[in-house]
């Protein structure tokens, strides 16, 4: 079964998927639904919540609260193993990124058959190349995939 990580960016469009800025929308509701359904799973790094938190605080106040409260009922697993914070650290020092950006790929990258699905343009250009990230325009889940 495929495992993935999902940054800010893609978890972001969950919650204002109406947003004519929140691009590639559908996509992202659809790798929600392939959760729900089972047919791949999640690992985040361990400030996720407190990532969207901050984003849905400062794009809708009055719905950010209920939607953070629904994101943290979701109960994803969190990978917190020192190995991310260094390899995190190693990224962010690599690719001139901040470590909350990195910390996601580095769970993708530390954690078996995982795959950071991400929607922030700037991040994976500078990323693509260490592997295991892909756009959530281009993230599609295969038959195959779905039952390893």
């Amino acid at each position: 079964m495929t495992t993935i990580v999902v940054d800010a960016s893609v978890a972001v469009k969950w919650i204002f998927p109406d947003r004519p800025q929140e691009s590639n929308a559908p996509q992202a509701l659809q790798v929600l639904q392939h959760l729900r359904e089972g047919r791949c799973s999640i690992v985040q790094p361990p400030h996720w919540l407190a990532e969207v938190a901050a984003v849905a605080s400062r794009l809708d106040p009055k719905i950010a609260r209920q939607a953070i409260a629904l994101l943290y009922a979701l109960e994803f697993p969190v990978a917190d193993g020192v190995e991310v914070y260094e390899r995190a650290c190693d990224l962010a020092t690599t690719l001139g990124q901040h470590v909350f950006d990195t910390l996601y790929h580095a769970v993708a990258l530390t954690e078996p058959d995982a795959v950071l699905v991400t929607a922030d343009e700037h991040y994976y250009r500078k990323g693509e190349s260490l592997g295991q990230i892909v756009r959530l325009r281009d993230f599609q889940l295969t038959r195959d995939t779905e039952h390893e």
